[in-house]
């Protein structure tokens, strides 16, 4: 005899089915865990041509120092980042491990979002194709498609570009303008996402490009139907959340990490 269908499943019974980000014995076992990781999102924004000459970068606070935080040398593709690559820089701008100089733009940037922000573990921001393109406009992105659901009422515009970022104190305005959001979009600039995670921010800055790209290309071809207020913020809840973005960042980590070894080097 046919079987009855299963109850439609709750939020919360959907979210507890989802695994959890790791928990560490020790700042070490941490520390080494978000160096990996954000290694891998370089190899991955590289794959997704979000590399712009020496633009760019993403950041993870250091679990011990917490006025700390690694990210990339400055001209070091983003293709050829490993774990040692890394160097840590503390707020005043100082390398403090590591060979390389520290791009000024991010210091500038990211020392204030993570002053700014103790929740924030990891920030990113590129000069993406898609991303640059919609930042010129100055606008939010409408909730047109399930995935861009996750930024709906999440996200900033920092409508105030004033050339390249060489001072703090633009550090601060950008960090002012994004606020608690998960994200900023910085007119005639590009995209920043931040995350409790690396694989959040990273996983985020990545859809947020293919949101824009979707809204531009929508755009282009007529008037988009928006989804529903109540609808989006729903949508919202399933994937907006912090353990979202992290866990759509596992399947691009599983096929980055075996298909380049080399980045734990």
């Amino acid at each position: 005899m046919p079987q009855p269908a299963p109850a439609p499943q709750s939020h919360a019974t959907f979210m507890d089915r989802i695994p959890r980000p790791p928990v560490f014995t020790s700042p070490a076992e941490e520390r080494r865990h978000r160096k990996e990781r954000l290694a891998a999102a370089f190899r991955l924004f590289a794959e997704f041509g979000f590399d712009e000459g020496v633009a760019g970068h993403i950041t993870a606070r250091d679990p011990e120092r917490l006025d700390c935080f690694w990210v990339n040398p400055f001209g070091l593709h983003f293709g050829r980042i490993r774990v040692s690559d890394l160097i840590l820089v503390d707020h005043s701008g100082s390398v403090v491990e590591g060979h390389a100089e520290v791009n000024l733009a991010a210091f500038a940037i990211h020392s204030r979002i993570h002053a700014a922000r103790p929740d924030v573990v990891a920030a990113a921001h590129a000069h993406s194709l898609y991303g640059k393109s919609w930042s010129s406009l100055g606008r939010r992105l409408d909730p047109l498609t399930q995935d861009a659901c996750a930024f709906y009422e999440d996200h900033a515009v920092f409508d105030d570009y004033t050339g390249i970022v060489e001072e703090t104190s633009e550090g601060d305005r950008i960090g002012r303008a994004l606020g608690m959001k998960k994200a900023a979009i910085l007119r005639n600039h590009g995209l920043l996402t931040v995350g409790h995670t690396v694989d959040e921010a990273a996983w985020w800055f990545i859809t947020m490009d293919r949101s824009c790209q979707a809204q531009l290309l929508a755009e282009a071809a007529g008037q988009p139907q928006r989804i529903p207020h109540e609808t989006a913020k729903n949508t919202y809840a399933l994937v907006g959340t912090h353990l979202a973005g992290w866990f759509q960042f596992q399947p691009l980590w599983q096929r980055i990490s075996r298909a380049h070894p080399d980045l734990f080097e």
